[in-house]
């Protein structure tokens, strides 16, 4: 992406305050995007904005809970309020409670697991779109996950919410296309996150981490130009598609 490409343009990364999230808020706002960035609580966002702005980059805290509908419209009015316009949405927050064999999945975990991961996005697309279109479109990334393609065991509430995110992308892509919005998804394999650590730990894993083509976990950095690529002129004629990002963890 050449420099200052997005200057002039404003991006929320929801889910901002570390690991892939952060890293996205941080590309985004050194292609010259002013970032709204959001975490639940404001603590943790304006750490992240802190980071944005010691680079030299625009960046906006707000609190919200992506699972919690009354904050995802608090937000949008303060974006509408504030910016008037949104040009770019990434949806990365995300939550995985229950890491176990599916016939042990507790309720509440499973909804939780809905509310953040399939839920939250659809409204923080829901209230993002209106916004996009009366500013000539826009641009929508999800943040997915390879475990919407391949099973791994003990994943199934969260490949589940995942492959519903993908199929969520396709629809708002097809829906909203014509009026000059674009969606599309990345799918991280292994990244080495906070978020993913019981994930990178577990010896079966590193194993087979240590056969991949590319044979080492993801960074967050390794996500970053994928998604400056999607939400910039370039994809200009890219829409509904998926990137993966995995190392060629699904070659098989």
């Amino acid at each position: 992406m050449r420099a200052n490409e997005l200057k002039g343009k404003v991006a929320l990364v929801n889910g901002a305050s570390r690991g892939i999230g952060l890293a996205i808020a941080k590309g985004l706002a050194k292609a010259g995007a002013t970032v709204v960035v959001t975490s639940r609580t404001i603590e943790s966002a304006r750490e992240a904005a802190s980071q944005l702005e010691k680079s030299g980059g625009r960046a906006l805290p707000m609190a919200c809970h992506a699972g919690r509908m009354e904050e995802i419209e608090a937000l949008f009015t303060a974006i509408r309020d504030s910016q008037g316009r949104l040009d770019i949405l990434i949806n990365n927050a995300a939550t995985n409670p229950y890491y176990g064999p599916a016939h042990g999945l507790p309720s509440d975990a499973f909804d939780k697991t809905v509310e953040v991961n399939l839920k939250g996005p659809y409204y923080m697309m829901a209230n993002a779109v209106p916004l996009m279109i009366e500013n000539g479109g826009g641009s929508i990334v999800n943040v997915s996950s390879i475990v919407s393609l391949v099973s791994m065991p003990g994943q199934a509430p969260y490949a589940m919410t995942k492959a519903g995110l993908v199929s969520l992308t396709k629809s708002f892509a097809r829906e909203y296309g014509p009026q000059g919005v674009r969606v599309n998804a990345i799918l991280p394999g292994v990244v080495e996150t906070r978020f993913a650590q019981a994930l990178v730990d577990d010896p079966s894993v590193q194993k087979w981490i240590s056969r991949l083509p590319i044979p080492r976990a993801g960074q967050p950095d390794d996500m970053v130009e994928g998604v400056l690529f999607l939400v910039s002129e370039g994809a200009a004629y890219t829409t509904g598609t998926t990137l993966v990002m995995d190392g060629g963890a699904t070659l098989g």
